[in-house]
């Protein structure tokens, strides 16, 4: 431009970008001799951003990442501009790829990836397809869900993750059947946005560790692995904190029924209901995944120990098999 600041724009739908497709990005950026970013698109496409920002000019290699405080810096300038409500990923430290090699999705996690700006507009959700909306919304949901429920949980957080929660909760559906209501859109999308902020103090938990294996292995969008096993994961940590659990059911609208537990359980019922409503499958054998299938993929699972250290109930790979075999039932 006039002013010599040079900006490469990378907008294209990936539903999971893998290590393969983020240094073939990293080139053209590097070619076009990128000095600032923007990303613009759902969570996929703004992690994919991010990282390329952070190694535009750096010397690291993206295998060198996966984990937590390994980016050393980021000397390009970036904005972020969210086209789903769902990851938060345009105020959060993470950012994920799938690694085919080993195939599962792996986290990078570092205030290097934080954007420099972030410019969330509904307007720009209006175009998404139901499907879209209702498992990213998912995803969202769990984000606030599972920031809340977290083993370090604390005030400061609990704040933005229990609006996230009413807002999410008593918006989904609305966004999913009227994809014009600028007004649910605009909640889900604040939601979205403070589910990310979430992220970087307390992250997430056993939802996206058991995840994981799912995307990585059987390619289900994030947004929907994380759907199909909310209501489980839940039910399973409701004996550490009932208390907790409770309250999320009551940000869903419910009232209180009864003792904590009462609460929590029906709390599970309502989101079983909203999966339902908004179209989200419950049974894993909808994707062509069998029974045998869960040896492997709660192996998987125990391998995402920085998340399954932060749930509320111990996970180990007895209780990831009995999780995975719920969604059979």
């Amino acid at each position: 431009t006039a002013h010599g600041v040079q900006v490469i724009i990378y907008y294209q739908v990936l539903s999971e970008p893998t290590v393969r497709d983020f240094k073939e990005i990293l080139t053209v950026a590097r070619a076009f001799g990128t000095d600032s970013l923007a990303g613009i698109g759902g969570g996929s496409v703004l992690d994919v951003a991010k990282l390329v920002a952070a190694l535009n000019q750096s010397s690291q290699h993206v295998e060198d990442l996966f984990g937590s405080g390994n980016v050393l810096e980021r000397k390009t300038w970036l904005a972020c501009l969210p086209t789903t409500a769902g990851t938060g990923s345009e105020v959060s430290p993470n950012a994920i790829l799938l690694d085919e090699a080993d195939r599962l999705k792996k986290g990078i996690v570092s205030p290097f990836l934080v954007p420099d700006a972030a410019y969330a507009d509904p307007k720009l959700t209006l175009t998404v397809p139901r499907k879209v909306t209702a498992e990213t919304g998912m995803d969202a949901l769990t984000h606030c869900i599972e920031a809340y429920t977290n083993k370090h949980a604390h005030p400061g957080i609990d704040m933005y993750a229990l609006e996230g929660i009413r807002l999410i909760a008593n918006n989904l559906l609305n966004a999913v059947n009227d994809p014009c209501d600028l007004e649910a859109r605009e909640a889900l999308l604040l939601g979205s946005l403070y589910g990310g902020l979430c992220l970087g103090p307390v992250n997430t938990a056993a939802v996206h560790a058991l995840s994981y294996p799912l995307g990585g292995e059987f390619h289900i969008p994030h947004g929907l692995a994380n759907a199909i096993l909310l209501p489980s994961v839940m039910c399973f940590n409701i004996s550490a904190d009932p208390c907790k659990y409770a309250k999320v059911a009551e940000a869903f609208g419910l009232a209180r029924s009864g003792s904590d537990e009462e609460t929590a359980a029906n709390g599970v019922a309502w989101i079983t209901h909203l999966s339902e409503a908004i179209g989200i499958p419950t049974n894993m054998s909808a994707f062509g995944i069998s029974r045998d299938d869960i040896p492997e993929l709660a192996e998987a699972a125990m391998s995402v120990q920085r998340l399954l250290v932060n749930n509320p109930r111990e996970v180990t790979y007895e209780d990831a098999f009995e999780i995975y075999q719920s969604l059979f039932e």
